[in-house]
């Protein structure tokens, strides 16, 4: 009797100790965890929300983006300051652009509104792309909260929402038409404001690095 192995057996023996070697080295994988010890340490009551800055060909980004800003970070327990007086504030006082208004120092807002603490968000997508039997509306958004007065770091994040359009079930043409009509849609209503609404869920509510409760909120302290 032949005591060797046979070729198929030794191949899935490879396999399988493949397979648990991919296992091993994804388990262990692990998430760094965000440190909070600088919003610990500084925790802010209220929070100045800038104009964000436009790094998009969107005209209507900035604006579109803003009045989505103010709600989600009231009804995590933060006394909001009202965008649109911040912004009619700091244009007559000669900053007429978001750039421009992101550049005062901290110590002033801290001064002349009494903010805990600064976001500043800058747009790097925001808009609908058409192809010929699709659209995707994107938002993708960076952003920083600072201390008005340390100028430290509380927290950061990132958020890329999108949002597609297509319609397959009638064909080529039916497919065709819908294309046609999604950028009729867009072209009279912004789109991406909606989707602006999903960014500020992904971007806010990030598991693991979520920007946490605030004093107003009933689950103030617990974790996010």
């Amino acid at each position: 009797m032949s005591s060797a192995i046979p070729r198929d057996f030794r191949c899935w023996v490879r396999i399988g100790a493949a397979i648990a070697l991919l296992s091993a080295l994804t388990a262990c994988q692990t998430v760094t965890p965000y440190d909070y010890s600088n919003f610990r340490a500084h925790p802010p009551r209220s929070i100045l929300v800038l104009p964000p800055v436009n790094d998009t060909t969107a005209v209507e980004g900035t604006y579109g983006y803003l009045s989505t800003v103010s709600q989600p970070l009231g009804e995590l327990g933060y006394y909001v300051f009202p965008v649109a007086v911040l912004d009619s504030y700091l244009k007559d006082n000669g900053l007429p652009t978001p750039t421009e208004m992101q550049q005062v120092a901290l110590g002033k807002f801290a001064e002349i509104t009494g903010a805990d603490a600064v976001l500043y968000v800058t747009l790097k997508q925001y808009g609908t792309k058409y192809v010929v039997l699709n659209s995707v509306t994107s938002v993708e958004v960076d952003a920083r909260l600072l201390d008005t007065r340390t100028g430290i770091l509380l927290w950061s994040g990132h958020a890329l929402a999108q949002q597609g359009a297509s319609n397959s079930s009638g064909g080529v043409l039916g497919a065709l038409v819908a294309a046609a009509v999604t950028q009729i849609i867009n072209s009279s209503t912004d789109r991406a404001h909606q989707v602006s609404h999903l960014a500020n869920q992904l971007l806010l509510d990030k598991p693991g690095a979520a920007l946490p409760y605030g004093p107003y909120s009933p689950l103030y302290g617990k974790p996010r």
